[in-house]
Parts: C-alpha cells; sequence; structure tokens
C-alpha cells in the first residue's frame, strides 16, 4: 500500500506548484498593453499617454470604470519615457518601484493584480499551467486504477498467507503438467461457507490424512472438499500428489479434481461431487449393503479393473496407488466406480519395475506381502490390494471379518476347496446373481492375492477375465503370507515345501 501513497505526494507538490504570484518581478514586468486590476475593480494601474501626445509615456494609477479616463496617480510625471530612445524594449518596460504619495490611513486600500500579456513569458507560463493540472489529473486517475486492481485482486484471493514454498513444490513437479492440465485454484473464503464452516454436519468421511466435507460453492454447484489434517508430516507430500496426479490422469473411473487451496497451513482439495460416497458406506452396512444387488457389484468389479490398467498400463505415467481398498472407490449417482485418495501413489519409469520403501503406507490387509514385510512394491501390489477387495465385494464381509479363520483369504479358499463358493457369497445376492459370475470372481480374486508377485496376473489381464465366461476354472495354489521371500527358483519347483510357518496380517 505504500506505493499507493507517493502519487498523492507528487499530485500534492504539483498543486502547490501550480499557485501564481499576483506581483511585479523581474520575471513578470509591466509591458505596454498591461494593467493591473484592483480587487474591486475600481482601479487600474498602467502605462499611457496623454490623448494630445503619443511620445511620451507614463505610469500611473486610474478610475478603470469611468469612460472618460480621470488619473488619481502618476508615477514618473518630472520623467516621461520618450519612444525616441534608441533602445525601445528598455523604455518600454518600466521596472521601478511603485511609490504613492499619497498613504491612506483608514485601512481602506485594496489589492492589485497582475493580467498577464500575450508574451513569450506569459504563454510559457500558460502551458506550464495547463500542463500540471492535466499530470496532476492523470496520476489521481492511476491511484484510482492501483486500488481498484488490489481490491479485485483480492476478490480472488484468500485473506490468510498462502504457503509460496508450497506453490513452487506444485510448479516445479517433474515435468508433469501440460497446455491441457489446468487447475483451478479456489479462494479459501468460498470454501469456508460452502461447507458451513466445516461443519460436521457435512461430513462424508474421514480417513488417516483428512476429513472429507460436503459443499455447496455460490451458484449451487456440489463438491466434495477434502481438508487435509494439518499436523500430518507427510501432508504436503499427499497434497501435491493429490494436485499433480489427479489433474493430470483423466478418466471415468477416477475421481476427477476440480481445485485445490492453500491458506496458511491449509491444506484444501476439491472434487466432483459423489452423491453415493464410498463403496465401504453400503458394503458393510447391513441397513444399506442391500442397495448394492450382484448387478452394481459386479458392474464395480469391472469398473475399478478398468481404472487401474489406465494407472498401470495407459496413462502416460505408470502409477502405484498403493492404498486401494473399499473406502477410496467412491460411488457417482448411477453407482459407477471412481478411484480415489493418489496421496500416496507412486510414479514409475517406463523401464521401472519395483521399487523399495522404508516408510510403509497403506491399510494392513490390504497390503501385499512383500510390501508389508520389506517395503518393495509394484504394479502387482495393486493386483493384490484389488483380490482382497474383490473378496469383500462378493462376501460383504470385511478382511478381517470371518470366524474360525485368520482372515477373508483363507475363507474364501477354502470353501473354494471344498466345493462350497456359494456359502462365501453375500446372503443379501441370493437371489440376483449368476453363480457362475460369482464362482469367478472368486477364482479371479485368489489368483490376485498369491503370495508372490510372480504368481498374480496383471490387471490388463485381469480386467478381461469377467467378460470371459468361457474361461476355465483351475484351483488356484493356498494363497499365504510369509515370514521370509522364497528364492525364485523353489517358488516353480513342484511341490516345494518352505519351512518357514505362515504369518497373518489382519486388516484394520
Amino acid at each position: 500500500m505504500g506505493m499507493i501513497y507517493v502519487p498523492v505526494f507528487i499530485l500534492m507538490f504539483l498543486i502547490c506548484f501550480c499557485n501564481s504570484e499576483d506581483s511585479l518581478t523581474p520575471t513578470k514586468p509591466l509591458s505596454p498593453g498591461d494593467r493591473l486590476i484592483s480587487d474591486g475593480g475600481i482601479f487600474a494601474l498602467g502605462f499611457f499617454s496623454p490623448k494630445n501626445s503619443s511620445a511620451n509615456s507614463y505610469i500611473g494609477i486610474w478610475y478603470n470604470n469611468i469612460p472618460e479616463r480621470t488619473y488619481v496617480w502618476v508615477a514618473n510625471r518630472d520623467s516621461p519615457i520618450s519612444s525616441s530612445s534608441s533602445d525601445q524594449s528598455r523604455c518600454l518596460v518600466w521596472m521601478g518601484e511603485l511609490v504613492d504619495t499619497e498613504k491612506r490611513g483608514d485601512g481602506r486600500g485594496e489589492n492589485l493584480y497582475l493580467r498577464i500579456p500575450s508574451s513569450s513569458v506569459s504563454k510559457k507560463t500558460g502551458a506550464l499551467k495547463i500542463a500540471l493540472p492535466v499530470m496532476a489529473s492523470l496520476l489521481i486517475l492511476v491511484c484510482v486504477c492501483l486500488v481498484w486492481i488490489r481490491k479485485s485482486r483480492g476478490k480472488h484471493q484468500t485473506k490468510g498467507p498462502m504457503n509460496f514454498a508450497m506453490i513452487e513444490q506444485l510448479d516445479n513437479s517433474d515435468g508433469l503438467y501440460d497446455e491441457n492440465s489446468k487447475i483451478l485454484w479456489i479462494s479459501f473464503k468460498d470454501i469456508v461457507p460452502a461447507t458451513d464452516g466445516f461443519s460436521d454436519s457435512n461430513v462424508l468421511g474421514r480417513g488417516g490424512f483428512g476429513v472429507v466435507y460436503k459443499g455447496t460453492l455460490e451458484g449451487g454447484k456440489e463438491v466434495d472438499v477434502k481438508r487435509l489434517t494439518k499436523c500430518s508430516d507427510h501432508g504436503m507430500g499427499h497434497f501435491r500428489n493429490e494436485v499433480v496426479l489427479i489433474a493430470k490422469l483423466q478418466h471415468r473411473n477416477l475421481v476427477r479434481l476440480l481445485g485445490y487451496c492453500i491458506h496458511g497451513a491449509e491444506k484444501l482439495l476439491s472434487y466432483e461431487y459423489l452423491p453415493n460416497k464410498s463403496l465401504d458406506y453400503f458394503l458393510f452396512d447391513d441397513a444399506k449393503r442391500f442397495m448394492l444387488d450382484w448387478p452394481t457389484r459386479f458392474s464395480i468389479i469391472k469398473g475399478v479393473a478398468r481404472g487401474l490398467v489406465y494407472l498401470h498400463h495407459d496413462s502416460r505415467m505408470t502409477i502405484i496407488h498403493r492404498d486401494l481398498k473399499a473406502s477410496n472407490i467412491l460411488l457417482d449417482a448411477e453407482m459407477r466406480p471412481k478411484i480415489s485418495d493418489f496421496g500416496m501413489a507412486r510414479i514409475f519409469g517406463d523401464n521401472q519395475q519395483q521399487a523399495n520403501t522404508r516408510h510403509f503406507v497403506g491399510t494392513y490387509g490390504y497390503m501385499s506381502p512383500e510390501y508389508a514385510m520389506e517395503g518393495i512394491f509394484s504394479v502387482k501390489s495393486d493386483t493384490y490390494s484389488y483380490g482382497v477387495l474383490l473378496l469383500e465385494i462378493v462376501s460383504g464381509l470385511k478382511m478381517s471379518s470371518p470366524q474360525h479363520f485368520p482372515n477373508l483369504i483363507d475363507y474364501a479358499w477354502n470353501l473354494l476347496k471344498e466345493g462350497n463358493s456359494k456359502d462365501f457369497l453375500d446372503t443379501v445376492l441370493l437371489n440376483s446373481c449368476s453363480l457362475h459370475q460369482v464362482s469367478l470372481c472368486i477364482h479371479i480374486a485368489l489368483s490376485c492375492v498369491q503370495g508372490s508377485p510372480s504368481g498374480r496376473p496383471l490387471m490388463s489381464l485381469v480386467v478381461s477375465m469377467p467378460e470371459n465366461e468361457a474361461m476355465p476354472l483351475t484351483m488356484p495354489r493356498q494363497p499365504s503370507y510369509f515370514v521370509g521371500r522364497r528364492h525364485e527358483a523353489e517358488e516353480a519347483r513342484e511341490g516345494s515345501v518352505n519351512s518357514a510357518g505362515p504369518t497373518t496380517l489382519v486388516g484394520r
């Protein structure tokens, strides 16, 4: 704001400079034809020549408004200015001091003002008097424009300070943006009223990295607003992944990002509004799971597979989600699935097959054995999570729900081995399902949750399996967790036995 006051000071200076002086000075001489008029217009002072002679000039004061000029005072009565002088300019300009022989003591004297002639000096002064007000007006206009621009920008910015270091990280995101990637900045002061001040009544879901609210923007547009937890150590990395990846990836089975906001410690993301919340909202609720009939569940199974194929193979980047689970599958108005929450996703290079991390993220039960035990992840890690999700969709049970079995995987494999796969089916589906499709989905799921990554199919193969009802259903190998990884040669050996006992990771 300090810069706005600078033109004001300049303006005040110019206004002061524009003031004129009504007095006789060396730069403002009294020339022939000029007159000084008194304040009341009664008297005039200037050069004159008697009616009967034009050879001599005098300077005096006369009554200004009387037609018959009557002089009241003459300065050079005894020494008139002669026109015969060789120096005409000197003779025609009077620079002497005015001395009135009659001093009025009544205090009723009048001021005399200079009427500027059309001389070279007056022309310069007149031009200056025109130019300076114009310049002052322009400065006033600039001040008004600066104030207006500042206020208009304020409407699109937050009241609190933005973290420009965070924004710079988003701008330097490994070249993931291109001309077609447009992410909208949303003002914090627009989000607060949209969510009714982040009211609990607008909460749609809670996760490890934040809370999701329903919001209604000005104009009536409904959105989902994800508010990241302030105290999260990995909040910025989560935020950056969400903004960069979801803005770049466009698929009907991936959630669509509408905008983002950074307001001090607040980091918020705005998504398309999905009225049916998440899959787990229906799947694990006894009062709502009947709304997921078998055709709807079968469509969700195929939709999630298509989304993963896009992430792993069809996008220009290979994306490992690393946290695929029922609560991260959102449902639109037609119950179409959309994969969400890319905060823990990782990008692979063209020739990269796997990566290792010491920072374990994800949800136990959905995590593959090699990732849970050694921090190694790849596209096959997502395949494992998909297999667990598939078992949950078919059975309506959580990973750790089955009684008398360590987890859902062992429960499904034992029922399939005994030929009782129908008992694995959610009871609300008995009248709406195809038993062949159910059995096919159980086989696909068990092949996806094999202990070794090499034993799991790629998602590009998995996506075609539900549509291929003629596919032979061979008994998959028993899936299990192991304390250590077996050598690939030992895994390939028929009937090999490992002395290490199975270890179970219980889902939360």
